[in-house]
């Protein structure tokens, strides 16, 4: 039973980091969903400068949904 309304608008896809397939270190599923991800800190955050901050990528397994994050954009 799935207790979130989540949407995945795109179809997960095989995903490649430094010129190997991304494997998901769980169930070892090679489809992700990709999203980008802020990395806030606090100090940006208290000076109202949260844009500022890096972001990472994020691929989301289409089978067991663990998160693999990647410092930098993709």
């Amino acid at each position: 039973m799935n207790l979130f309304k989540t949407r995945q608008p795109e179809e997960p896809q095989a995903i490649e980091v430094s010129g190997r397939q991304l494997r998901c270190p769980i169930c070892s599923n090679t489809l992700f969903w990709t999203r980008q991800a802020q990395l806030n800190t606090a100090v940006a955050t208290f000076f109202n400068m949260d844009w500022a901050n890096k972001s990472a990528s994020c691929f989301i397994c289409s089978d067991c949904t663990h998160i693999s994050w990647f410092l930098g954009g993709q």
